[in-house]
């Protein structure tokens, strides 16, 4: 038993360390907040929005189509073309 208390940890009394730092008040007066300008989103604006989005949406998807069939066109191509060299 005496061997074991050897290996037992020690706590300190005090268990919390003292504070790094000391809180101190501010002298200076906290900078006021400016109000940012109130913006009316009308009925229009939203629909602009949207269309805007419908409209880039199908452009990417068209790029997207676009890259693909290129892609399949190359594939094709190559086939064609090295089934030529072979004769």
């Amino acid at each position: 038993m005496r061997s074991l208390r050897r290996f037992l940890p020690k706590y300190p009394d005090n268990p919390t360390p003292p504070p790094a730092h000391t809180h101190t008040a501010a002298t200076a007066p906290a900078p006021a907040r400016r109000s940012l300008p109130s913006v009316s989103i009308d009925q229009k604006t939203v629909v602009a929005l949207v269309v805007g989005g419908v409209v880039l949406t199908a452009l990417l998807a068209a790029v997207a189509v676009t890259a693909i069939s290129v892609a399949v066109a190359a594939v094709v191509l190559r086939s064609l073309l090295r089934d030529q060299h072979r004769r």
